[in-house]
């Protein structure tokens, strides 16, 4: 077992044994430097409110010059209930989002406003679990995920998984924690990497996150098209 940290984020322990259930991740997690997720949240709250502030001056300052170049995206997000799509791509510029289904204050992806005709009992029962959902933030080292919701979250992605191994590895992680869902260094890695083995579609920006539903090895539901509500992060590298 080993654990990977940043300062300012509390991280789920990384198991590296593709045979491990998420049972064993239940209890353990460490801390990393920059202390409670109250202080978390009010340092990831100053970020988000200045990095609006910049997007604003730059906005504006881009108005001003007509050859200055337009802002790009970071990534788009889907959100999915089993099977089906529900609502248009949301698109980042931002260097961090909010996705939630109630949140008291602040904007982002609210999935509690995306309607749908018909929803079975338990996607609106998982519906119901997501709450304040997760803080996605693009950072130096990558992107990472913060549970802000009082149940834990799935995540898989191409930079998570064991090198040259066919099992999905789908990390749980608790409320109050935080996980690095890509890395960029090791991303620049797999893409120089032509031994990877892959089964079927593989998207390497991609980036899978269910809210309060396992899939997996481990899990009744081996896809994550078995999952309620699950989101997709479809990151704006080298698209």
């Amino acid at each position: 077992m080993k654990a990977g940290g940043s300062a300012g984020h509390r991280l789920v322990l990384s198991c590296q044994r593709a045979e491990c259930c998420p049972q064993a991740h239940s209890g353990g997690a460490k801390q990393g430097r920059g202390g409670d997720p109250l202080h978390f949240l009010w340092n990831e709250e100053k970020k988000r409110k200045r990095g609006e502030a910049a997007c604003s001056l730059w906005t504006l300052d881009a108005s001003l010059s007509p050859d200055a170049p337009k802002q790009v995206h970071w990534c788009n997000v889907a959100y999915w209930e089993h099977r089906t799509r529900v609502g248009r791509l949301y698109t980042v510029y931002e260097p961090s989002v909010s996705i939630f289904y109630d949140l008291p204050q602040g904007t982002g992806f609210c999935l509690g406003q995306l309607s749908l005709e018909q929803r079975s009992s338990t996607v609106q029962r998982t519906r119901g679990k997501i709450g304040y959902g997760i803080l996605l933030s693009k950072e130096p080292d990558g992107v990472w995920a913060y549970n802000r919701s009082h149940h834990p979250i799935f995540v898989n992605s191409p930079t998570l998984d064991v090198p040259n191994s066919r099992t999905l590895v789908v990390r749980k992680v608790m409320p109050g924690y935080s996980i690095k869902v890509f890395d960029y260094e090791r991303s620049g890695l797999l893409r120089h990497n032509p031994d990877t083995p892959l089964d079927g579609p593989f998207d390497p920006n991609s980036v899978r996150i269910s809210f309060a539903k396992g899939w997996g090895p481990c899990y009744s539901r081996q896809f994550i098209t078995s999952c309620p509500c699950w989101l997709e992060i479809l990151l704006n590298n080298h698209r």
